[in-house]
């Protein structure tokens, strides 16, 4: 998965714009050496090659994370100036308006990885010739393609609430402009089938990192369950992940994010990034192999002896003050989350190091976790970092799982307490911090915990919206209206969807 091709399918997803041409019965676009749907799934490894196709486009929604962590208290967009990636300044300052690159994005990678899923979903029984293409392991991966379509649609609801819903086929042009949202109820309903779907075929383990496991599915719908607040559906189906022994938390928290700790102990989900062949594009910089966001983090004009790990970034996203006070003395995770550059260049003064302050919204603190590192891109640096998102790790698990117990019909707050002291202990190295209260204040400690260990890895906003305490954490945040994010203009002037409240 490390060596995704984005080309993939370019052509098939175009297709479309080729059916009008079976009314010209003497016309066959292979004359033209077209490639058309026809040429398609044919055999097992057009099959496999399609899934893959499916996973791309969870590489193009590498903003998500920044965006999770900037519209809340624990960053800021910094950057060189207030319109340096204008889309994220507004978001940062509650100004954001359905014309907004980043959120379009998002809503447009999510829907593209959607209609690749419906594609080989609408050809699962048959190919477009009506013959079926049987192999052994073929509902395996169709069990990746339905946790994949889920996903999405997680990531959709997430960041705009109702939103169109069509899981059948592929949409084309034309159906696209009859397109309707769909409550949050049945989005998520249907995520549960995929979900549920997949769990029933996935393999607790892949051979290739990087693909979709049943434990993932188990996670994904775990927390799915989690943010609808079906706390005992979600207390039971996180017990598998955990019962499983399957993972483990590593010692090394900081370890954990650097390339050699990437797919390890913790990883219940990742999703892969490559430099292997570096594609890039200036017009589409997100849509690289490589993880953006990784270059955002980065320190401005750094520079520095060979020894000095760190490479130089844009000094974008950056952690407030108010998390880095948030860290209890002797809180490992601290320094493993957040980079104080004068604090490390005095600690390293062989290093000779220099550096642009921040310019903008400077608040002498960087992210750690996904700083960029010399030697880990290529070809255009800044758009191929190889460093994959952890996106689902099994402290989060534990912390979902200790979440949806103390809020369970019948609550289980001793085992909350255990799965909430297990991460405790290993970001204190001890157990002389573990937690002991019980009721409503040991569920504010289990968020408190969510903060600190999940800081800057993108859901700290969606952890605050589905608390109900957005409004009392964030400057600038309406009730009522910033929940979600606009609809993107553009698909409200297509397909007449109507706006959120509010924009």
């Amino acid at each position: 998965m490390k060596n995704i091709n984005i080309k993939i399918l370019s052509l098939l997803f175009l297709a479309s714009l080729l059916t009008s041409c079976k009314k010209w019965v003497d016309y066959n676009p292979h004359d033209d050496f077209r490639i058309t749907e026809l040429d398609y799934l044919k055999s097992e490894s057009d099959y496999r090659t399609m899934a893959v196709s499916v996973y791309t486009p969870i590489q193009w929604l590498n903003q998500a994370v920044p965006v999770g962590e900037i519209a809340s208290d624990n960053a800021v967009s910094g950057g060189e100036n207030a319109s340096d990636v204008l889309s994220l300044q507004q978001i940062d300052d509650y100004t954001h308006t359905p014309v907004n690159s980043t959120l379009t994005e998002l809503w447009q990678a999510s829907y593209e990885g959607i209609n690749r899923a419906n594609y080989m979903h609408q050809y699962k029984a048959t190919n477009l010739a009506g013959a079926a293409v049987d192999f052994a392991g073929k509902d395996a991966l169709y069990g990746e393609v339905y946790f994949l379509r889920a996903y999405y649609y997680f990531t959709l609801v997430k960041f705009f609430g109702d939103v169109p819903l069509f899981v059948d086929k592929r949409l084309s042009l034309a159906e696209s402009k009859t397109l309707e949202r769909s409550p949050v109820a049945d989005v998520y309903k249907q995520i549960e089938i995929d979900l549920n779907n997949a769990i029933t075929v996935l393999p607790a383990v892949q051979v290739q990192k990087g693909r979709a496991t049943k434990y993932a599915a188990q996670a994904l719908l775990g927390k799915v369950l989690l943010y609808q607040k079906k706390y005992d559906a979600a207390a039971a189906m996180l017990e598998n992940v955990i019962s499983s022994n399957a993972f483990s938390l590593v010692t090394d928290f900081a370890g954990m994010f650097l390339v050699t700790g990437e797919n390890g102990p913790e990883s219940v989900f990742e999703i892969q990034y490559s430099n292997t062949s570096p594609y890039y594009n200036w017009g589409g910089v997100t849509r690289g192999q490589g993880n953006l966001s990784v270059q955002q983090c980065g320190i401005r004009g750094l520079n520095g002896t060979a020894a000095m790990p760190y490479a130089a970034g844009w000094s974008t996203n950056l952690p407030t003050q108010n998390l880095a006070a948030a860290y209890a003395a002797g809180d490992q995770r601290k320094n493993a989350t957040i980079l104080d550059i004068e604090a490390y260049k005095a600690a390293n003064p062989s290093f000779n190091i220099t550096y642009q302050v921040a310019p903008y919204k400077n608040t002498g603190l960087y992210s750690q976790k996904y700083l960029p590192r010399k030697g880990q891109t290529s070809g255009q640096l800044e758009l191929n970092y190889l460093n994959n998102y952890r996106t689902i790790r099994y402290a989060d698990v534990l912390l979902m799982a200790a979440e949806a117990n103390n809020k369970a019909t019948a609550p289980n707050d001793t085992k909350a307490q255990t799965y909430l002291n297990l991460v405790r202990r290993r970001a204190f190295g001890d157990n002389l911090h573990d937690i002991t209260t019980t009721g409503a204040a040991l569920y504010q400690s289990i968020l408190d915990e969510r903060r600190l260990e999940l800081a800057m890895e993108g859901d700290r906003f969606f952890d605050l919206v589905r608390t109900g305490t957005a409004a009392a954490k964030i400057t600038g945040f309406t009730a009522g209206k910033h929940e979600v994010f606009p609809i993107p203009q553009q698909e409200v002037n297509i397909s007449g969807l109507t706006q959120n409240p509010g924009y």
